[in-house]
């Protein structure tokens, strides 16, 4: 690391953001395996881009497919994903783009983490809350089957911990606003 320099490149976060009219920010979702965040991830893009705005979503299992194929869901695993989506989003965020992320991200200090990263000014972080037995209502992966028969370890919810946010800048609750609900509320706190 000692031989590692950093470089001052001509054009700045703020440049780009003028370019695009907009700031470059990172909207954490968070919360159970279908709480719906992807649902409301895409949803949210779709509105941004019809405003014009410079969007790009990181979805967990997107990430896991690629980036971070070569890691498991231990705990140690599970916060090496986080740190690595967070370091790319901060990338992003600085190249003027509103990054969404979709992720269970289950931990309270990888969260936290990703926000230090990105900076607070710049970070939105989205609970999606979302019970627990309405999450295995919906289950779309039949993770949650795989996991009560016990084919599935590490399993957020049930074998795994979630730490519910404490303090999220935003609450959805899926169990009783629409989509559309939630992206109006999102949009308001994102756009001024």
């Amino acid at each position: 690391m000692k031989n590692l320099h950093t470089h001052t490149f001509n054009i700045s976060c703020q440049d780009r953001e003028r370019l695009n009219g907009h700031q470059g920010l990172v909207i954490w979702f968070t919360g159970l395996s279908g709480s719906g965040k992807s649902t409301l991830a895409n949803a949210l893009e779709i509105a941004l881009f019809e405003r014009g705005k410079h969007t790009f979503i990181l979805d967990g299992d997107h990430v896991r497919q690629g980036l971070n194929r070569d890691l498991g869901f231990s705990e140690t695993d599970r916060t090496e994903n986080i740190r690595r989506i967070a370091e790319v989003s901060c990338l992003m965020a600085d190249a003027g783009l509103i990054v969404i992320t979709a992720l269970i991200s289950p931990f309270r200090r990888e969260r936290e983490m990703a926000r230090q990263l990105v900076s607070n000014e710049r970070f939105c972080e989205v609970y999606v809350d979302t019970p627990l037995a309405l999450c295995e209502t919906r289950d779309p992966k039949g993770l949650y089957k795989k996991a009560r028969s016990g084919q599935l370890p590490n399993m957020t919810g049930i074998s795994s911990p979630y730490e519910i946010p404490e303090n999220p800048d935003i609450v959805v609750h899926t169990e009783y606003q629409s989509v559309e609900e939630g992206v109006q509320m999102l949009l308001k706190r994102i756009i001024q």
